[in-house]
C-alpha cells in the first residue's frame, strides 16, 4: 500500500499529473510563493484553494460536497475514512443515525470521475469500515 500525501515539486497543475504514469503515493504540494495545495492521485489533481478538481487536463464539475468529499479523501489519501469522519470533514456535523449522505456522495463521485478517467478506479469501499481514496488500474 502507497504512503499517504507526501511533498512533490510544484509546477503548473498539468505537469504533476501523468496519466500514462501508474498510481504512485499521493502527492501533496504547497508552493512557497503562492501557498496553493495541490493534491496529486495519479492523474487527478486537486487544488482546494480554487476549487478545481482536474481530470486528464479538463476540470471537473463537481457539486461543493462533492469536491469537499473528494478533497478530505485525497488529504488521507490511503487510509479509510470511516463515514462519520468523512461526513464530520464534509459537512461540519456529527451525522446522525441512519444517514446515508456519505454514500450517495461517494456514488456521484464515483460515477464523474469513472466518465472522465474510465481506465482509473479511485474510490474504495471497506465494508464496515468506510472509504479509501488511492488511483488504481
Amino acid at each position: 500500500m502507497a504512503t499517504a500525501a507526501q511533498p512533490h515539486s510544484a509546477g503548473p497543475p498539468s505537469a504533476a499529473a501523468d496519466p500514462q504514469s501508474d498510481a504512485g503515493p499521493a502527492r501533496s504540494s504547497i508552493t512557497a510563493q503562492t501557498r496553493h495545495e495541490v493534491l496529486t492521485i495519479g492523474p487527478l489533481e486537486i487544488l482546494p484553494d480554487d476549487n478545481i478538481a482536474i481530470a486528464a487536463g479538463r476540470t471537473l464539475m463537481l457539486s461543493i460536497r462533492e469536491f469537499r468529499l473528494l478533497t478530505e479523501l485525497a488529504r488521507r489519501a490511503d487510509r479509510i475514512m470511516a463515514r462519520e469522519e468523512l461526513f464530520r470533514l464534509v459537512w461540519g456535523r456529527d451525522m446522525r443515525p441512519g444517514d446515508r449522505s456519505v454514500d450517495v456522495y461517494v456514488r456521484k463521485l464515483r460515477v464523474k470521475l469513472e466518465q472522465a478517467l474510465p481506465e482509473w478506479r479511485f474510490i474504495h469501499t471497506h465494508f464496515g469500515f468506510g472509504y479509501r481514496l488511492s488511483a488504481e488500474r
